[in-house]
């Protein structure tokens, strides 16, 4: 491994931590994102076979380059958090406390209002509940009242049958989750992620961030605004993505770091997400510690759906919960993602046991990722091949 304080191969980026040297490739990808601007503050983390060969950080924690972000440097990562609220769901369905294809009503009574006695927890997990929005309205602060969005998804039709395909649900998925395992567990997905899953594995990882870590936290940067007209979206998108706006000046709240949103508001850097998500790389098992069995993560692969998302407008294959491999992921056959808005990404693969994580403050506008990130992947990918 090294351990340093190097300048980018060809620039001025100082990137920070430690790496094996087959994965320099991966540090020097940082660091010309770093140079060219594209990225402000970054942190990366590569885990092979459980363990870290690649822990690095670089540049600003905010635009005007007030203070470096730092080996612990928090942010927002958007729906990279979705992963962590998947992998609580795959533990109790683990556990033999939830059934994937059972109604959610049996869980949730409630939840059967509005013709929804056949949706099944499986549809929650994949995007296909046809719930992707609040039918009635929704004010941006009112995310933070746990009560109120949960009840009203229970009491709303499906957009379109329950089943029949994808519509990326960017927020409410958060909320339907996390009220089944608030059901089954007596306790809310924040909390029971932070005593089940961070604090087992040393994981620095919040779903509702204590205010003391504040000071640690790098605010997202939003990214240049979007003429939504000019997109032309669907009807249902807008109806989807407009109540309330998915603003990105929204992590710059307090109220926002406080909430459980648990599809869109997690605070971690890549080394905590990658160390966590690294569970489900080693089939359940990572660093000496089993959170799954090896029959628990199956579950993943379980296609739910397999065509064009409703709301993103490109082809998406979804497992039980994370993306699966597809023509424009091709991340291999027993291999799953997610990323969050503006750019983070997580990649997990069982066949290598690697998993790479990038998270930054520096958005690009959109809901689909960008280039960062898999120029991040395909780094790790070619020096685990070439090591």
């Amino acid at each position: 491994m090294k351990s340093l304080t190097e300048r980018g191969v060809g620039g001025v980026a100082e990137i920070n931590g430690t790496w094996d040297r087959r994965f320099d490739g991966v540090a020097s990808t940082l660091a010309a994102s770093l140079d060219a601007g594209t990225d402000v503050g970054a942190s990366v983390a590569v885990f092979l076979h459980g363990e870290p060969v690649v822990d690095i950080w670089g540049g600003f924690v905010d635009e005007a380059h007030s203070a470096p972000w730092v080996e612990d440097t928090l942010t927002n990562v958007w729906s990279t958090t979705k992963t962590m609220t998947f992998l609580c769901a795959l533990m109790l369905a683990d556990r033999g406390e939830l059934d994937f294809y059972a109604p959610v009503f049996t869980y949730w009574p409630e939840f059967a209002a509005g013709g929804k006695e056949r949706v099944e927890v499986r549809h929650l997990m994949s995007h296909t509940a046809g719930l992707p929005g609040w039918s009635e309205p929704l004010q941006s602060e009112e995310l933070a009242d746990w009560e109120k969005c949960t009840s009203m998804l229970a009491a709303q039709e499906p957009w379109w049958e329950p089943g029949t395909a994808s519509g990326y649900h960017a927020v409410t998925q958060g909320y339907l989750i996390g009220e089944v395992v608030r059901r089954i567990t007596g306790t809310t997905i924040g909390q029971w992620f932070a005593s089940e899953v961070a604090g087992p594995l040393g994981a620095d990882f919040s779903i509702g961030l204590p205010a003391t870590e504040d000071p640690r936290v790098s605010v997202v940067i939003p990214p240049p605004p979007s003429d939504l007209e000019a997109l032309n979206p669907s009807e249902l998108v807008v109806r989807a993505m407009s109540n309330p706006p998915l603003d990105a000046a929204l992590p710059a709240n307090a109220w926002w770091r406080r909430a459980e949103i648990p599809a869109a508001n997690g605070h971690g850097n890549a080394r905590s997400v990658a160390m966590i998500q690294s569970i489900i790389a080693g089939r359940g098992e990572a660093r000496g510690v089993r959170m799954l069995s090896a029959e628990g993560c199956e579950a993943i692969f379980d296609q739910q759906s397999n065509g064009r998302d409703l709301i993103l407008g490109a082809p998406y294959r979804f497992g039980m919960g994370y993306g699966l491999s597809t023509e424009m992921m091709p991340i291999g056959p027993r291999a799953c993602f997610w990323g969050g808005y503006g750019g983070s990404l997580i990649v997990i693969d069982q066949d290598t046991e690697l998993t790479v994580c990038y998270a930054m403050n520096r958005m690009e506008g959109g809901l689909q990722g960008d280039i960062r990130g898999a120029d991040i992947v395909l780094a790790a990918v070619v020096g685990l091949a070439e090591g």
